[in-house]
């Protein structure tokens, strides 16, 4: 991977890291799941009518739009509702990374190199530091929130992957219009319409700046940028970058909301960023070693 995509890749997941934060101020006002429905609603609009359909059945667009938008981002902002600090969910969620992996594996045959293996057991070695210090103070269906979340979103990697060769801004809004619809209902059905018509009359400015973050750089930006990184290459070559998503999310955690960032919590993100540079790295240092002698 080139060093232009390298970075490209850093960028995304440290937006992604940032978002969590953006996310927490968002769900203090606004019921997680309608905060959900309007991020992919403004993702979708007014985009749609500017962008052409890409070239991929409605059945895909379909899956993602509900893999990563009702499913993978509904139990995330919920969890968070619930309590989950924004640096702890920023780890978890970063699971996604192995589930991406095995499933590459299994569904498409996509066998990580020696060093994608290492690089990714020293990363989650890293993001088990920080966890075992920060678990106790989160309760346990958040937890397996989070970790459904993590799934969808590997699920959601593998759609990208069979969709092959597409124009992945285009993909990410015309998926987009498949979240707000059912999570809108949703967010009836659990918070009653008296929340919704608060949270909307009129929205904080909290709320609509998070929102604005959430929609632009985080999705239309990040996810073209990531899903477009997917296709070009390896899932072990990409996925791995995500385990940095859990180190600016403590961060920036740490920063702009006041959490936690213990020295425990940082040899946790100094590991799992040497996890990252043994994945990026490891193959091409292999390769050099018989050159250099």
């Amino acid at each position: 991977m080139p060093f232009r995509d390298i970075s490209l890749a850093v960028l995304v997941v440290f937006v992604w890291g940032v978002n969590f934060v953006a996310i927490k101020i968002g769900v203090q006002d606004v019921p997680p799941l309608l905060l959900t429905a309007l991020r992919f609603f403004f993702t979708a609009l007014p985009a749609v009518f500017f962008i052409p359909r890409p070239a991929v059945g409605w059945w895909t667009l379909a899956a993602f739009g509900i893999l990563l938008g009702v499913i993978k981002f509904g139990l995330i902002f919920s969890a968070v509702k619930l309590g989950m600090p924004a640096g702890l969910t920023s780890l978890v969620t970063q699971v996604q990374v192995f589930f991406t992996m095995a499933l590459a594996y299994l569904l498409l045959g996509e066998r990580p190199t020696p060093f994608q293996v290492l690089g990714a057991a020293i990363g989650f070695g890293g993001i088990a530091i920080v966890a075992v210090e920060r678990f106790h103070g989160a309760t346990f269906l958040p937890f397996l929130m989070l970790m459904g979340g993590a799934m969808s979103w590997a699920s959601a990697n593998m759609v990208i992957k069979k969709a092959g060769r597409v124009n992945m801004l285009a993909f990410l809004v015309w998926a987009s219009l498949f979240a707000p619809a059912p999570l809108f209902l949703a967010s009836l059905a659990i918070d009653g319409w008296p929340a919704i018509q608060a949270s909307l009359s009129p929205p904080s400015l909290a709320s609509v700046l998070s929102l604005a973050f959430i929609v632009l750089p985080s999705t239309l930006f990040a996810f073209a940028v990531w899903n477009d990184l997917l296709q070009r290459y390896s899932t072990g070559t990409v996925t791995p970058f995500a385990l940095l998503v859990p180190v600016f999310g403590l961060l920036s955690g740490s920063v702009l909301l006041g959490e936690d960032f213990s020295f425990l919590a940082m040899i946790g993100s100094a590991v799992v960023f040497a996890g990252l540079m043994i994945n990026v790295f490891g193959d091409r240092l292999g390769r050099a070693r018989p050159a250099l002698r």
